[in-house]
């Protein structure tokens, strides 16, 4: 299918339904041809999800009865398959996806482009517009600091769906194109500070107000810069666009950089830090224990994910220069070591109860010392390691059949404490 002949689709996220809702209703009456997709998950630990399409005259709800229950198996069995099917009917225009609450938008972006239905992914059949997001100031900074876990709240993906409530707010609002703002937080001070949050975690979003938006002023305010859709390399940049580098209403930023590893035993009970005022923490480490692969740190409110990011590209089984992103390349060019090539720490972490000297205090303790550092890798491999076990999803699928409609999942591996 050719570049011109692509269907328009737009992505809408969001903890509150409400706001999400309101949208999708807008640009279906305001723009004739418009099909709305939205699947309800609150039903799928019993392995059912609802879902419903509106197009035209046509509201249609049907129960889906999925094999294993979670989002991915959503994707699998429906979702990709009717995207390509709508983007075929001659009087679809446009299509707008209204993910479910507890959905984040950057694995059905990656699935777009990489799961194959057929022999091609979908996004040869669709052109991914933008990725919005609906925030709530009312609520949304109490979600994104908080430590509900979705389970508490009704709101799990699947019935192994371990994530906080702040997880999923912050990849949502991490991952838009576009943020759309509505409701009003209790106080001035409450909403200068989920302004300050938003400036630095999203810098690079566009903002509107929900109230009176039509699409026309939704587009424009969508930057030309826009990611639409491309999912980040883990071993690139941890900033994107331009937050401010300044406290404001007790929020700052810390990058904490080192060029020697972590010993396992303290990172772990240092970790914890990450949790105690605390916002956000993103980013790569270093751990003497497994010195050829980095891991990925990610912190959200009360939630912690530790995971593997790959190799190092000076890891035994690295990948090529040629193989990588550009910005991985300039960065390992950038901190190359003679002896320890592109391994480093590098965290960005966004406080708001605490300060960055005491996360700065913390992580520098978990370095290894002088003597450790002497000692070599051989020694390093034996020192004890609690970060040896790990998660995989149960969809492994790397592709949909058109008998089957398979989709791949994207894999993640994390240690959830």
């Amino acid at each position: 299918m050719s570049e011109r002949s692509r269907v328009p689709l737009l992505l809408i996220s969001g903890l509150s339904p409400g706001p999400g809702s309101q949208l999708a209703d807008t640009l279906r009456a305001r723009e004739p041809g418009t099909a709305v997709v939205h699947h309800d998950l609150r039903h799928i630990c019993s392995g059912v999800v609802r879902r419903r399409l509106q197009l035209g005259a046509r509201d249609q709800l049907s129960a889906l009865e999925l094999a294993h229950g979670c989002v991915s198996c959503t994707l699998r069995e429906d979702l990709l398959p009717l995207l390509r099917r709508l983007s075929r009917m001659p009087e679809v225009e446009r299509i707008v996806v209204r993910l479910d609450e507890a959905m984040e938008p950057e694995p059905v972006s990656w699935a777009l482009h990489n799961v194959l239905v057929g022999d091609h992914p979908v996004i040869d059949d669709v052109d991914l517009e933008a990725v919005v997001t609906t925030v709530d100031r009312s609520t949304w900074l109490a979600d994104a600091t908080g430590e509900d876990t979705l389970e508490e709240r009704g709101l799990r993906a699947s019935p192994e769906d371990e994530r906080t409530v702040a997880q999923v707010a912050l990849a949502q609002v991490e991952f838009a194109d576009l943020l759309v703002l509505t409701g009003s937080a209790a106080d001035a001070w409450s909403d200068a500070k989920t302004g300050a949050v938003l400036d630095r975690v999203a810098p690079a979003a566009g903002r509107a107000e929900l109230a009176g938006l039509e699409p026309a002023a939704l587009r424009a305010a969508v930057p030309a810069a826009a990611r639409r859709g491309e999912v980040t390399d883990m071993h690139g940049p941890l900033l994107t666009g331009e937050p401010p580098l300044i406290a404001d209403c007790g929020i700052e930023l810390l990058t904490f950089t080192a060029r020697r590893p972590f010993h396992p035993d303290r990172l772990h009970d240092a970790i914890d830090v990450l949790l105690d005022g605390v916002v956000r923490t993103r980013g790569r480490a270093w751990v003497a224990s497994q010195p050829d692969v980095a891991f990925w740190i990610e912190s959200a409110g009360g939630g912690l994910g530790i995971g593997h990011a790959g190799p190092w590209l000076d890891s035994p089984d690295g990948p090529a220069w040629d193989e990588v992103s550009p910005e991985r390349r300039t960065l390992a060019s950038l901190r190359w070591d003679p002896e320890f090539g592109d391994r480093a720490q590098e965290l960005v972490v966004l406080t708001h109860q605490t300060t960055p000297e005491e996360i700065e205090t913390a992580l520098r303790g978990a370095l290894l010392t002088d003597a450790e550092l002497a000692e070599g890798r051989a020694a390093w491999r034996h020192y004890p390691d609690p970060f040896g076990s790990w998660h995989e999803e149960p969809c492994d699928d790397t592709e949909i059949s058109p008998e089957r409609n398979d989709v791949s999942a994207q894999q993640r591996k994390d240690e959830n404490r």
